[in-house]
């Protein structure tokens, strides 16, 4: 028998029945870069009964830069995970692992295959597992291409990053079965589309398709790296004089990708750079704390100091919100996780007080006394012990020490790049 002809036949076969995830990672990697690894191991029957797997992995380069690539096949049992799957999946982590290189997640699954019982939740433990262990060791992301749901979901919330197109669906379980327990009568983006899931503090970025989710992926890796890029300095913004709201304040960062825009909305969470160094960057927006924003600011502030990226806080911030339901709430545990990471790392903390800061919003997000390097406020800002005290000039904290300056707003990006050119070195 001609081998190589029958290479060709094999791979051909394997091709047809994994062609449209192959042509969804086409669009993520550069062109022709895709290196498909065990791309011959499949889950279960022989080779004459089927040949192709729920899941396609391998390595390419995005932009240039290496990356291993996970993607769900939806054409082999609608995406189903398998412990085959599983195993697959992970032996790609610990190579990502070993070779220090980021991974791409395309996810598409309803689930996991049934008939395989018991074996297959050994499976998914293992590859969640695994998957936890490379936080803060190299970044993870996932692009939910469609329907996500069952155990999948639990991947994708471990990422550092999760793109959703208008076309995803992100749930725990089937849309229509939640849908049929609340008692309501759902369409499934009403369930698990991007805008439903604002209270699951998912890193989450709308995207227009994989080509923009490429694009993003690049620039956050780039970020990771803590790397410094050429960018004009000593550029003030006089428009910041007349309003600093958390809108116009996010124009002090440099390509900013916003992560979890969907929910929360009054804290953004933000990676980018200022004067072209990466940083990650919490602007509030007259927030008073609660459990769900705690969480949100916990989450980000914990992926940042796991990257080594400079904490910057743009504080707007009355302190905890008076109402009896934040006082019955996780608040208190969400604070103590916050603070913990804070004092767990030595990356670079920069504080602004852009709004206001009063009580335990000051202690929290301001003092020096938490670990921040450097501490400002802008000359039209409010820092008192109550938001009922009379003097609330911020001059007072200033002539204690325990801020450093008192800064026009239309300059605060270039003392913030001077303090970071003194943090990062």
């Amino acid at each position: 028998m001609d081998q190589i002809k029958l290479l060709r036949e094999r791979k051909q076969k394997v091709e047809n029945l994994g062609k449209t995830v192959r042509q969804e990672i086409e669009k993520l990697c550069d062109n022709q870069s895709f290196v498909e690894l065990a791309a011959f191991s499949f889950s279960s029957g022989n080779e004459e009964e089927r040949i192709g797997d729920g899941v396609v992995t391998g390595f390419a380069t995005i932009n240039g830069y290496p990356f291993y690539i996970v993607a769900q096949n939806f054409d082999v049992s609608l995406g189903g995970l398998t412990k085959a799957n599983c195993e697959k999946i992970a032996r790609t982590l610990n190579a990502a692992e070993k070779n220090e290189t980021p991974v791409v997640y395309l996810l598409h699954s309803q689930g996991v295959c049934l008939n395989e019982g018991v074996s297959v939740l050994e499976g998914i433990s293992e590859l969640l597992l695994k998957a936890t262990q490379l936080k803060g060791t190299v970044p993870q992301y996932a692009v939910v291409l469609g329907e996500v749901y069952g155990s999948v979901a639990a991947l994708a919330s471990i990422c550092d990053a999760v793109f959703f197109t208008a076309q995803s669906k992100l749930a725990l379980a089937s849309p229509l079965v939640l849908s049929a327990k609340a008692g309501k009568n759902l369409k499934v983006e009403e369930v698990g589309g991007y805008d439903a899931l604002k209270n699951a503090v998912l890193p989450a970025v709308l995207v227009k398709d994989v080509k923009e989710a490429s694009a993003k992926i690049s620039a956050l890796t780039e970020l990771f790296s803590v790397s410094v890029t050429e960018a004009e300095l000593n550029k003030n913004a006089p428009s910041l004089n007349k309003v600093a709201d958390a809108k116009a304040l996010l124009s002090v960062i440099e390509n900013p990708v916003e992560l979890g825009a969907n929910c929360y909305p009054e804290v953004k969470t933000v990676l980018g750079r200022i004067g072209g160094i990466s940083v990650a960057a919490v602007i509030f927006d007259k927030v008073a704390i609660s459990a769900n924003n705690m969480k949100k600011i916990r989450s980000f502030c914990e992926l940042a100091c796991c990257y080594g990226l400079p904490l910057i806080m743009l504080v707007d911030c009355t302190g905890i919100e008076q109402s009896l339901s934040v006082n019955d709430s996780t608040v208190l545990r969400e604070i103590s996780e916050y603070l913990s990471i804070l004092d767990a790392t030595d990356t670079a903390k920069i504080s602004v007080v852009t709004g206001s800061a009063i009580g335990i919003g000051y202690s929290l997000f301001a003092a020096k006394s938490v670990g921040f390097d450097y501490t400002y406020a802008l000359a039209t800002s409010k820092v008192a012990l109550t938001e009922t005290a009379e003097e609330t000039d911020p001059f007072l904290a200033a002539q204690n020490g325990y801020l450093d300056n008192i800064v026009e707003p239309q300059f605060i990006k270039q003392y913030l790049t001077a303090s970071l050119q003194m943090l990062i070195r």
